[in-house]
């Protein structure tokens, strides 16, 4: 049994999800492509850059995607 301040020789990072890639994707805010690190990563740097990004001002017409409750 190995003492608690042993360093885990066994450790392995976890695998990245299938699909989970550098990839060129496009940006769900101004529709440019960008090379992207991952398929989390989906707004280009340029529009993280922006005050209203990083202010979370929404850009939008205010509509959301969610059904409102019947």
């Amino acid at each position: 049994m190995k003492a608690m301040n042993e360093p885990d020789t066994d450790f392995r990072p976890p695998k990245p999800a299938r699909g989970d890639e550098p990839a060129q994707r496009h940006c769900l805010r101004c529709k440019t492509a960008f090379a992207s690190e991952g398929f989390g990563e989906r707004i280009c740097k340029r529009c993280k850059g922006q005050a209203s990004w990083k202010s979370a001002i929404p850009t939008g017409d205010g509509g959301s995607r969610r059904r409102s409750a019947r």
